[in-house]
């Protein structure tokens, strides 16, 4: 008997390849352990490739099984997107934008494109999510993304990758530190204090040009507190646990207790940078990016 594959295939292979658990993948689904047991071999069947690694203790994917997990991640989010679109063309709209962005990306050029949209493409609806470099990019090349604002120097290649905004650094001291914008000649003055940066993970181009900043001035900063968010950062200096050095756009927007001082004559920089994917077949994406590169 000859079978056929069918979309279902697709659910129960995605549902064990998350969980690598048969017994949980089955639970997910609502049907039987034995039921999608048979269905996973059906589908190994269909395809003529071993996709699952089993014995008793554990369930690991093959290589052929970790390409078909993101070929059908992809195929689940560029549906999920056509189904989005073709109710917001029905309705007379324009399709849906989806962007991703690190949080300081919002002080100027998130809300800068977002107006332009509003202006120039009113039928063009826009979706927000807050998320890390790698996991922009990753959403980006699995098509859960349309653009994304990161921090990074290189991308996997299929992704475009385009500066759109250069900030200088500036230093976060608690209000009552005695260094200030009058009396600040250099980060050596700096050296004996705890710093609180960018977590590592989150942002591995920030986190190197930080410790190049402090390198630079002749010494290795000792990181006390990490974090993702900018406000966490804040905190911990104004509570007088650290110093941090943001990007200086990151000033604007808060209310707390502390100071900065502008890092004017380091040669770093923080760049923010958009990236997309080259493929992506999204009709209103060329008007955002014509909108963020425009001279």
């Amino acid at each position: 008997m000859s079978y056929q594959l069918e979309l279902r295939h697709f659910n129960y292979f995605l549902a064990v390849a998350e969980e690598l658990h048969y017994r949980k993948a089955a639970e997910k689904l609502f049907i039987s352990q034995p039921g999608l047991s048979r269905q996973i071999k059906q589908m190994e069947e269909i395809l003529g490739t071993q996709l699952f690694i089993r014995n008793k203790k554990k369930v690991s994917l093959t290589a052929a099984g970790e390409y078909l997990k993101g070929e059908i991640e992809f195929i689940q989010n560029h549906l999920e997107l056509t189904k989005k679109n073709l109710k917001l063309i029905d309705e007379g709209n324009s399709g849906e934008i989806r962007i991703g962005f690190l949080g300081s990306a919002m002080q100027n050029v998130v809300p800068k494109l977002l107006v332009e949209l509003k202006n120039g493409f009113p039928g063009i609806k826009t979706s927000l999510e807050e998320l890390s470099n790698n996991s922009q990019v990753s959403a980006i090349a699995k098509d859960r993304l349309d653009i994304g604002f990161v921090r990074l120097e290189r991308v996997p290649k299929g992704i475009n990758i385009q500066k759109v905004f250069e900030d200088t650094f500036s230093l976060v001291l608690p209000m009552e530190h005695p260094l200030d914008t009058d009396n600040f000649r250099g980060m050596r003055q700096l050296i004996s204090e705890d710093f609180i940066l960018f977590s590592q993970d989150y942002s591995p181009l920030y986190y190197d040009t930080v410790m190049s900043i402090c390198e630079n001035a002749g010494f290795s900063p000792n990181v006390s507190h990490k974090s993702v968010h900018a406000q966490t950062i804040f905190k911990l200096v104004e509570n007088k646990l650290g110093v941090a050095i943001v990007p200086t756009s990151l000033q604007y927007g808060f209310q707390m207790d502390v100071k900065f001082i502008e890092l004017k004559k380091i040669p770093q920089k923080a760049v923010l940078a958009v990236i997309w994917k080259e493929d992506n077949r999204n009709p209103a994406l060329e008007h955002c990016i014509d909108l963020l590169l425009k001279s």
